[in-house]
């Protein structure tokens, strides 16, 4: 079996673009399917039936993710690349603290966000370390940086994301010392279905950022340092 690679996420948007990109380039791809009623990735299925493996999860859901590790196990001795891309937002948490926040929903986007691509990883991390690769690319946003925020509402959602960029900091160290990296990418905004409906205002598809992305994926060793590299999809480096 050629490279192995792991996509969370992957029934639309961004990570139905990072897959068909990796089937494209010979991948054998397990493709983690939330959203059963979306026909994407079975239409993808019927033209790779052999590359393509259909997983279903949910990386809010512990169980899950260890029954789709299960899966992925029975099927391959090794994952090359994992992609964390699926994550969420939601309206509710796009209020300042001027007013009543809530609290469930934001623990609900950090459960996904943050712990469910730990969760992945976690899970995965007996198959990534046969990898001569061993690498893992987490999708935050530029939201979890920091030192260059400028906004003044959805706290859920930021702060989702720079948990998760220390989730990614803390591995990196770890896999590094085994030969492994972990990259982590603002995506852009884009044109997706993050708050619930598809937003046609953003400029970029999510065609174009997968392709940008997964160019940059392909050189990773040149971005391998102390630090894991944190991009935007043209290659700018993000600060933390």
């Amino acid at each position: 079996m050629g490279k192995v690679a792991f996509v969370t996420g992957a029934d639309r948007g961004l990570g139905f673009h990072i897959t068909q990109w990796l089937l494209e380039n010979k991948y054998k791809v397990f493709a983690g399917q939330y959203l059963e009623e979306w026909n994407f990735l079975a239409d993808l299925k019927l033209s790779h039936p052999e590359q393509l493996e259909l997983v279903p999860l949910d990386i809010g859901s512990s169980d899950s993710v260890k029954r789709a590790a299960r899966m992925v196990s029975a099927k391959t001795g090794h994952v090359d690349l994992i992609v964390n891309n699926a994550g969420i937002g939601n309206r509710a948490d796009h209020a300042n603290v001027l007013v009543e926040l809530d609290f469930d929903v934001m623990m609900q986007i950090y459960n996904v966000n943050t712990l469910g691509a730990l969760r992945v990883n976690n899970a995965l991390m007996g198959l990534l370390l046969q990898s001569e690769d061993k690498l893992i690319v987490n999708i935050s946003s530029e939201a979890g940086s920091i030192s260059e925020n400028k906004r003044k509402a959805s706290y859920g959602y930021c702060m989702s994301k720079a948990a998760m960029n220390m989730h990614t900091s803390i591995l990196h160290n770890h896999l590094r010392d085994m030969g492994g990296q972990v990259m982590v990418f603002h995506p852009g905004w884009m044109q997706t279905y993050m708050s619930g409906k598809l937003n046609p205002d953003a400029p970029i598809s999510p065609e174009e950022s997968a392709g940008k992305i997964m160019s940059l994926v392909q050189d990773h060793k040149t971005y391998l340092a102390d630090q894991p590299a944190y991009l935007d999809l043209n290659g700018k480096k993000w600060t933390w």
